[in-house]
């Protein structure tokens, strides 16, 4: 998989998936099983594609967020 997700972009989905970690923890402990289902999924795709730094959305629309001198690979 060739990185296209990076700087802020990747931060961003990072606070976002953890905060909808949390976000799923609260629902389960308020009994809110399809939020916290919800929630789960959408934190393990944000924290995914931060880790990796891979979008398939990113891809297909051909976006690129990462400069070149980041990724090189040399």
């Amino acid at each position: 998989m060739e990185r296209n997700v990076g700087g802020s972009d990747r931060i961003v989905r990072g606070v976002l998936g953890t905060w909808l970690l949390a976000v799923a923890v609260a629902a389960v402990l308020a009994d809110r099983r399809a939020t916290a289902v919800t929630a789960t999924i959408a934190a393990a795709g944000l924290l995914f594609n931060a880790t990796t730094r891979f979008c398939g959305g990113n891809y297909l629309l051909g976006i690129d967020t990462t400069d070149s001198a980041s990724c090189s690979r040399e």
